[in-house]
């Protein structure tokens, strides 16, 4: 018996539009979810279907309600609880990489790696581990997350990159690829160390699969690299993803409790106003401390209050590259 009560299908456009059909037209108590095309609550289970595609079912019901209206009338095909058919790969044993607060402008850049093997990625998908983007509480990313690190025990790593860090390896690479690149291999390494028969690390697509290899000692070149669009999808990349954000969660609250008022995600109008208070208590150099400089948020709180980045001691704003098209010869 499947006991997951949320999952989380990648719909194409024609799927799309008759999901929303179904949901307008049938027997469904329509509700409105922001950003939502579609979203509705039929029985036991509520169905968000958003304009990226991104198809949300959760709820005690929403097992029943795949297998017998979305699999049949949509995807035209079954899924569910064949995934180990479709995905052979995805029991065996490797290790899922991801990041947190990479588009967070305050607190860290957090990378975990998380290792599984048959019987871990079993107990994994037995408590709901998914992408923790669909983990829609803070509280409950952190139940889930020391659910996690009980059932790993000492099979992973959590790599933490404080701002202050971040920003001078920012001037250094002048890339968040290339830290990106930096802190997986070193998370990959740290697994290494742990785990060092693991014969595979995969990780979501976020630049040049190259960028981690060159990244890689020479330990870490002796595991086989992969990158894949929605690898979030993976039980092994969702409790690396559900770590990170654990990490970053618990990061930004301790920043905050140093700021003196809490301290918003992302990159928002709230995060701006906040930044704004930091700025006008403790001085602008503070950013350096608490939030990524490299981001344009910075401009937009200093120079409101008549500062600047050379007189607060902040690094100077990244140079957008000019692509310039090559003239051909005549």
């Amino acid at each position: 018996m499947d006991t997951k009560t949320s999952y989380t299908i990648k719909l194409t456009p024609p799927q799309m539009d008759e999901t929303a059909r179904i949901l307008r037209e049938g027997n469904y108590r329509q509700r409105r979810v922001e950003h939502a095309l579609a979203a509705a609550a039929g029985d036991n289970c509520q169905i968000v279907l958003y304009k990226s595609g991104k198809c949300l079912v959760q709820g005690k019901g929403a097992a029943d309600w795949i297998t017998f209206v979305l699999e049949p009338l949509v995807l035209l095909e079954a899924r569910l609880g064949y995934e180990d058919v479709l995905n052979p790969d995805a029991n065996t044993p490797h290790m899922g990489v991801d990041e947190s607060g990479k588009g967070d402008f305050f607190g860290p850049l957090v990378i975990a790696a998380a290792y599984v093997d048959e019987a871990i990625a079993q107990d994994l998908k037995a408590i709901n581990v998914r992408d923790s983007k669909t983990v829609t509480t803070d509280k409950a990313m952190q139940d889930l997350a020391r659910k996690i690190r009980a059932r790993l025990a000492d099979r992973f790593v959590v790599v933490t990159i404080g701002p202050a860090a971040y920003n001078r390896l920012y001037a250094t690479m002048g890339s968040i690829n290339r830290i990106l690149a930096w802190g997986h291999a070193k998370a990959i390494e740290n697994l290494l160390e742990k785990v060092p028969d693991c014969p595979r690390a995969l990780s979501d697509q976020f630049g040049p699969e190259q960028q981690i290899q060159r990244a890689l000692q020479q330990k870490g070149r002796k595991i086989k690299l992969e990158q894949r669009h929605k690898a979030e999808s993976d039980v092994a990349v969702a409790a690396a993803s559900i770590l990170a954000r654990s990490a970053f969660l618990t990061a930004m609250n301790k920043l905050g409790e140093q700021a003196g008022l809490t301290l918003p995600k992302g990159a928002s109008d709230k995060v701006k106003a906040a930044a704004e208070e930091v700025v006008k208590t403790k001085g602008g150099a503070i950013l350096l401390e608490m939030a990524k400089c490299h981001f344009k948020t910075t401009d937009d709180v200093l120079t409101p209050l008549g500062k600047t980045r050379a007189g607060e001691g902040l690094p100077p704003a990244p140079v957008k590259k000019v692509f310039v098209p090559r003239r051909s010869a005549t």
